[in-house]
């Protein structure tokens, strides 16, 4: 039997060999590997479940320590075949030959041949494996066969060295052998890499000389044309120009409007659309006119009122008011100018008021008023209209005598004209007979 199992191992191990092809690695390695018969008995008689959990394969105590000879070497990318000797002295389970159990250690000896089949290609640094194969050993006298299946992992330390921890279940095929676990931790090598077949000398073919090729025939050669297949212009290396601003289309951001190149061949940008460009335009993000080179119409007082159409661009004034303050702003209430009856003399409640505005014209001095005179329509129209212009004149009269330029005043009667209340009653007539003012600078 022992004969039968070497022969048949020696004919696995030749067969895989001769397959292997030369552009893979050989290598050879050397490990230590510990032997537990406990655990697999346990799997055996109970379930891996329960000998897991019995924690007796932690257990150092319950394995024999060995050493194992390998040499591997790669079928494809994703096959390696290996023959491994493994030699530990250990207490093999079963008999001597008369029948006792024995208790003695000896060497136990295996030699196997496997297929490592690769998850990745042989260059990765991590590779995951599965192992099958046959093999054979003795103790003592006794030769059997065994069937090794496992699992392990190649740290590929540069293509020329590896690291491979593994495990296997070798399951017993003969009477005389026993299924148990093996650990390993290997070192490989690489011994040498089959140099490349040299290749055959070239055929010497006289050159070719090519027609240097123009393939938009533009002029410009393929080998100097930055734009082969577009006819262009020897100045930009034979690209073309679409709107002629001296930049390539290839490079122009707006190949079909003229611009420049500090824009990418786009013209200056008019962000605020106002029609002024960037490079013009004081006020680039805020439309304007090009009398004010880009900006808004200015607005002097911040009235709201610009000044174009501002009659007090330097006093701030309602837009109402064309952009000159109101009186009553400064607490000046007009229709406390009052006279006496068919008369142009101004009553006191009426002079207190007008001091007011003296006040506010010497703290503006910017400021004009217009003095427009009023009547109800009691009477003849030509006597109102004279008695309105006394009163605006009365008016202007008191200002001056106050110390106010006759330059900034102007009094003018309109009569009856202009009613603001119903003639009709008493109150409404009150009303009417009034002075207003006007402020313009």
């Amino acid at each position: 039997m022992k004969l039968k199992f070497t022969m048949l191992l020696a004919l696995v191990v030749f067969a895989i060999t001769v397959q292997a092809q030369e552009f893979k690695k050989n290598a050879i390695g050397f490990g230590l590997t510990l032997i537990d018969f406990t655990t697999a008995k346990e799997i055996k008689n109970t379930s891996l479940t329960d000998a897991l959990n019995g924690k007796n394969w932690k257990t150092i105590q319950t394995k024999n320590p060995g050493f194992n000879i390998d040499y591997w070497r790669a079928l494809t990318n994703h096959i390696d075949v290996a023959a491994r000797y493994t030699g530990a002295f250990v207490q093999y389970p079963g008999k001597n030959g008369d029948g006792e159990e024995d208790f003695s250690q000896r060497l136990f000896s295996q030699l196997d041949a496997t297929l490592n089949f690769k998850l990745l290609q042989e260059k990765a640094v991590v590779n995951p494996f599965l192992t099958a194969g046959i093999g054979v050993f003795n103790y003592r006298k006794e030769v059997g066969a065994l069937v090794p299946l496992g699992a392990g992992i190649q740290f590929n330390l540069g293509n020329a060295a590896y690291i491979i921890p593994q495990v296997q279940y070798r399951i017993g095929i003969t009477n005389n052998s026993t299924e148990h676990l093996q650990y390993s931790l290997t070192f490989l090598h690489s011994l040498f890499q089959v140099k490349a077949k040299p290749e055959p000398a070239p055929i010497v073919v006289p050159p070719v000389v090519e027609v240097p090729k123009d393939t938009d025939g533009d002029g410009i050669i393929d080998e100097k044309d930055e734009c082969p297949n577009a006819a262009g212009t020897a100045a930009l290396n034979g690209c073309p120009d679409s709107d002629k601003d001296g930049i390539a289309d290839k490079n122009d951001k707006c190949p079909n409007q003229a611009g420049l190149a500090k824009y990418q061949g786009c013209p200056i940008p008019d962000s605020d659309n106002d029609g002024i460009n960037d490079e013009e335009d004081k006020c680039p993000n805020q439309a304007g006119l090009a009398r004010y080179q880009g900006c808004p119409i200015p607005d002097g007082d911040a009235d709201g009122v610009n000044d174009e159409v501002d009659k007090c661009p330097s006093t701030a004034g309602p837009a109402s008011n064309n952009g000159c303050p109101t009186l009553d702003q400064y607490n000046f209430n007009y229709k406390n100018v009052q006279f006496a009856t068919g008369s142009a003399v101004l009553t006191a409640p009426a002079k207190t008021e007008l001091n007011k505005l003296v006040t506010i014209l010497n703290d503006h001095p910017e400021l004009k008023i217009a003095i427009n005179g009023y009547t109800d329509n009691t009477g003849k129209v030509a006597t109102n209209q004279v008695l309105s212009q006394k009163r605006a004149d009365a008016v202007k009269s008191y200002l001056v005598s106050k110390g106010i330029n006759a330059d900034k005043l102007t009094a003018t009667g309109f009569g009856i004209e202009n009613p603001i209340a119903d003639n009709a009653t008493a109150a409404g007539r009150t009303q009417n007979r009034r002075v207003e003012f006007t402020t313009a600078e």
